[in-house]
């Protein structure tokens, strides 16, 4: 049976050049950084190495990266902090964020009385710029949370501009770009970005490890105490194995960008004519099935499936050997349905199957006709 893998944006696969990295160091490298003798001056001279590749691709300073267990610790890192460290009273947002933003903040109201504003979206998931101005006017001290690629629909926001807004407007500025770094270029040197959350299993890196990139002199304190590990703002002992990992598979990424770009844009634009063509009623959601206002990664199609059927749409694709999604995966354990498609679709279109198909360089054509295949099939 094929064994085809299209859920990239729950998690990719481990670039062999990465596990051959992360091996090596696990095997020589045990030292605990915070060691002054020389297995821990080498471990310690090796996390440090990887902070400057980091800094160097994002233009920022090596002390602005706070290594982490991922893209939800550092969004809480960044989100709980500026509102117990820096004074935040209000933070504006969507209701598509990723559960690490909105359950964080829904925490942040019950904890410290914070007030929340969700920004109105279009049909397709985009904001009202003209609202996020007008919201940013208010006083009090504010924070503006907006993921840069929507992780199921994959909408891109223009964070330039949000930036520009943010700063003209005295607002700090939290990004998740969980699904963009890795796959397009950030320079924070041009972009007014406060607080940016990242995780390495996303772009070919290992699990449990990310970063959170916050701007210099910030003045935010540890959510984590224990140790006056990563310049004092994250206590814990470092797992360098992991932070290696997440240094090669970022300097991989960038290095065949345009290659990688290119290929899997040409896998997406055929994903979408075969689909078009063997479902004409179907339709792609958010802004997913636009080339050039979402992400080259990822589609989210609904497809024409009778209401009866569409409970067993993934059951079956599984059966066939197909890996793909109904939503994010973090909320893969819930009995919902999606939170971003219940804030963008109409209740006829949600009582139909959408799945997210996302892509990698692992993956061919041949893969995608498989895939059309078996849909054709079950419908």
């Amino acid at each position: 049976m094929e064994q085809i893998y299209f859920d990239n944006a729950a998690t990719t696969q481990l670039r062999s050049e990465v596990v051959t990295k992360m091996t090596t160091v696990l095997q020589e490298s045990y030292g605990n950084a915070s060691s002054t003798h020389s297995f821990g001056r080498s471990s310690k001279s090796i996390i440090e190495s990887a902070r400057k590749t980091v800094a160097k691709h994002l233009n920022c300073l090596a002390s602005e990266i706070i290594f982490t267990s991922g893209g939800t610790e550092a969004d809480n890192l960044a989100l709980r902090s500026a509102v117990r460290d820096l004074g935040v009273k209000t933070i504006i947002t969507t209701r598509i964020e990723h559960h690490a933003v909105l359950y964080t903040l829904d925490q942040l109201v019950i904890e410290y009385g914070i007030t929340v504003k969700y920004l109105d979206l279009d049909s397709k998931g985009h904001i009202d710029f003209s609202q996020l101005e007008e919201l940013l006017q208010s006083p009090e001290k504010k924070l503006v949370s907006l993921m840069h690629i929507n992780n199921e629909i994959g909408n891109i926001l223009n964070i330039k501009k949000v930036g520009d807004l943010c700063k003209a407007n005295n607002t700090l500025f939290h990004s998740d770009t969980v699904q963009s770094i890795g796959h397009y270029e950030i320079d924070l040197s041009n972009i007014n970005i406060d607080f940016l959350a990242v995780s390495a299993h996303k772009f070919h890196g290992p699990k449990g490890v990310g970063f959170c990139f916050v701007r210099q002199k910030s003045g935010i304190k540890p959510l984590i105490f224990g140790g006056e590990q990563e310049r004092g703002a994250r206590a814990g002992t470092e797992s360098v194995h992991n932070i290696v990992g997440l240094e090669e598979a970022l300097k991989i990424a960038y290095s065949n960008l345009t290659e990688e770009r290119a290929y899997i844009t040409t896998l997406k634009k055929y994903f979408i004519k075969s689909i078009n063509e063997a479902f004409p009623n179907a339709t792609f959601n958010g802004s997913s099935g636009d080339l050039e206002n979402s992400t080259y990664t990822l589609v989210n199609v609904c497809l024409p499936i009778a209401a009866e059927k569409a409970p067993i749409l993934l059951f079956q694709l599984d059966l066939k050997g197909i890996a793909c999604s109904r939503g994010s995966a973090c909320q893969s354990g819930s009995s919902k349905g999606s939170h971003v498609l219940s804030q963008i679709l109409c209740d006829d279109d949600l009582k139909k199957p959408s799945l997210r198909f996302s892509f990698s360089k692992f993956n061919t054509k041949a893969e995608i006709d498989y895939v059309v295949a078996v849909l054709k099939e079950f419908m």
